[in-house]
């Protein structure tokens, strides 16, 4: 047994790994594992899409489930290469959905939420 930290996005966390032998591995290439729900990501909700510009770190959420926004009201702060952009609401209306969390990793095009 092999003693780890690692840190994610700030996170400082202690892991330990075991090695396996041939027979386990084996056993373990065969089995399906089921997936996990915290890495689901969160169904999209009714209404407008609110996608990322471009790829970044999403440093702030400023709107929950439920919330009204206002036109041109800051929703998210995204990092993309050292610089902080606002993601801000097109239109009036209600966050159906908030898909992502702060220090989330996005791709240009990933739903951080939806607005109707």
């Amino acid at each position: 047994m092999k003693n780890y930290k690692v840190i994610v996005n700030g996170t400082e966390y202690a892991i330990s790994i075991e090695l396996m032998n041939d027979a386990e591995a084996a056993a373990a290439k065969t089995s399906t594992p089921a997936p996990a729900a915290a890495s689901a990501p969160a169904a999209a909700g009714e209404g407008t899409e609110v996608k990322a510009p471009m790829q970044g770190t999403i440093l702030a959420v400023n709107v929950n489930q439920g919330d009204s926004v206002k036109k041109g009201q800051v929703l998210f702060i995204l990092e993309a290469m050292k610089m902080e952009n606002e993601i801000i609401a097109a239109d009036d209306g209600v966050i159906t959905s908030v898909c992502v969390q702060k220090g989330a990793s996005v791709a240009n095009g990933t739903v951080l939420c939806t607005v109707k």
